[in-house]
């Protein structure tokens, strides 16, 4: 297995970070077939595989936004309003995806994206795992 960390500023706004690029050259260097494993050690943000660029990432955000509310009914309630959704998102985008890898490249679809999604305002870098098994 090989493993790589990579850093990821989200700033201070909910957001859908495209790491397609810095997984694909992971895979690239590893140049055989296996699974790509990107994880988010962190308990409020996940990943998601989904088209980029055409509003289906402002549309999975504003989904977010009417699933979890950023308001006070959250029992978690340290840091910023609604800071509670955060902690149960990962239950609904999982912190964690895999995709097969065939000659150092990955098998996405063709509008597929790998992406970390952050509604934490609160915590503006995350680290995420990627790992070619």
């Amino acid at each position: 297995m090989r493993s790589h960390e990579i850093s990821v500023h989200t700033g201070a706004r909910e957001v859908v970070h495209d790491l397609t690029r810095e997984c694909a050259d992971f895979a690239r260097s590893a140049d055989h077939d296996g699974l790509l494993h990107v994880f988010v050690p962190h308990a409020t943000a996940g990943i998601a595989i989904l088209e980029t660029g055409a509003g289906s990432d402002h549309d999975l955000l504003a989904a977010l936004r009417d699933l979890l509310p950023a308001d006070n009914r959250w029992i978690h309630q340290h840091g910023s309003r609604g800071h509670g959704r955060s902690h149960v998102m990962p239950a609904l985008i999982p912190p964690y995806a895999t995709v097969p890898v065939i000659d150092g490249q990955l098998t996405l679809g063709t509008w597929q994206s790998i992406c970390l999604v952050d509604l934490n305002v609160d915590n503006p870098d995350r680290r995420v795992r990627l790992s070619l098994l």
